[in-house]
């Protein structure tokens, strides 16, 4: 399997002009609108759209087969519950089946759900009844309680995809709706979104047959929308990027590559075998928006690099970065708090928790340093 590069590569645009819109995005769309439209009313509240969980590749119309990523929607599903705590309304933009907030503390394969509940028989011949096991009450009460209130307050919107051609479109019509919030709004793009995909035109109609003995795939890249989302679709909104690598060499030069690249606020590394206890947020010194403008001096009073269009190369001249803006890195450590006399790595202090108490200062900045 490889990457084509004999034809054209897609920009944003071309992949919106040639690739069809997903059944039913009308509809999440308007769900999505009248959400924003619903919070942007109350004066001073903070809408986060929160995107969580893999997108799939399919390898046919009517899909069997397609292609995957590990990603279950630990770090979405986590996070939009805090974000909830602190106050702001969320769409919790997600895969199809990943994990969700609330129920993700009671996955199939993490405490599971009917391992909570006993039977009381009745002592009058009538039906038995069910009930939470004494020992899980306590533990279930606070996430019970937290659900009810997002429920009850309309303050949590989940809306599903499966495809990365479903995420594309549908963060595209939510930027549309969000971008009347201004700075209010956040953008929290922890999806696992797919690098390469297969175009309508290539897609094999039926199951693709094992008897041929080999299948060879030539795939495009998807086109990066980060570039349209901060520079067109949204440009007052504070916009959260994730960077995972395996190398950990490569993961603050690239998250850098990635500010100057494109031009928004924070980029938050994790290495993957790390990730669950440790980030790195990684910005520029300054909080003010880059400057608009082409080329290389798009940031203010720096020489940054050209921002490439989708399909163009990624080799990173790092030291070349690393001295034409000045940026900042700070560790969030699970670790640490062991130190300080808190819970760390083995308690129940989750680094997502670490992560939103940063980004509710930096926000609020953001809002603040409005002109």
């Amino acid at each position: 399997m490889s990457a084509s590069s004999s034809s054209q590569p897609f920009s944003t645009e071309s992949y919106f002009q040639t690739q069809r819109p997903p059944a039913g995005l009308k509809e999440k769309s308007e769900k999505m609108h009248q959400f924003v439209e619903k919070w942007k009313a109350v004066n001073g509240k903070k809408v986060v759209l929160v995107t969580s969980g893999g997108t799939t590749v399919p390898l046919e119309s009517n899909t069997v087969r397609f292609l995957d990523n590990f990603s279950a929607g630990t770090r979405g599903a986590t996070s939009a519950e805090y974000f909830l705590s602190q106050g702001y309304a969320v769409i919790f933009l997600h895969r199809l089946h990943s994990l969700r907030p609330f129920s993700r503390h009671y996955s199939h394969s993490l405490n599971p759900f009917l391992d909570l509940l006993s039977i009381v028989p009745s002592s009058s011949g009538s039906s038995s009844s069910i009930v939470v096991s004494p020992d899980h009450t306590k533990s279930l009460l606070p996430i019970l309680q937290a659900y009810h209130e997002a429920q009850s307050s309309g303050s949590l919107l989940s809306v599903e995809f499966q495809t990365v051609n479903d995420y594309l479109w549908l963060l595209k019509a939510v930027t549309a709706s969000m971008a009347s919030l201004g700075r209010r709004g956040m953008f929290y793009l922890a999806a696992a979104v797919s690098d390469f995909f297969l175009p309508e035109e290539r897609v094999a109609e039926h199951k693709i047959q094992s008897l041929q003995g080999t299948l060879s795939l030539e795939m495009d890249q998807v086109p990066k929308v980060l570039k349209p989302l901060v520079q067109e679709w949204t440009p007052e909104g504070y916009i959260v990027s994730f960077k995972l690598e395996t190398d950990t060499q490569l993961l603050i030069p690239k998250s850098r590559a990635a500010l100057s690249r494109y031009g928004h606020q924070l980029v938050i590394g994790n290495e993957l075998h790390r990730r669950k206890y440790e980030v790195v947020f990684v910005e520029r010194n300054s909080m003010s928006k880059p400057e608009k403008g082409t080329g290389d001096d798009r940031i203010k009073g720096t020489a940054t690099p050209p921002i490439m269009e989708s399909g163009e190369s990624e080799k990173l001249d790092v030291a070349g970065l690393e001295q034409k803006e000045e940026y900042k890195e700070t560790w969030l450590r699970l670790d640490d708090l062991k130190d300080e006399g808190g819970k760390g790595r083995d308690g129940e202090v989750e680094i997502e928790e670490l992560i939103i108490k940063e980004l509710l200062d930096r926000h609020q900045r953001w809002i603040d340093a409005r002109e």
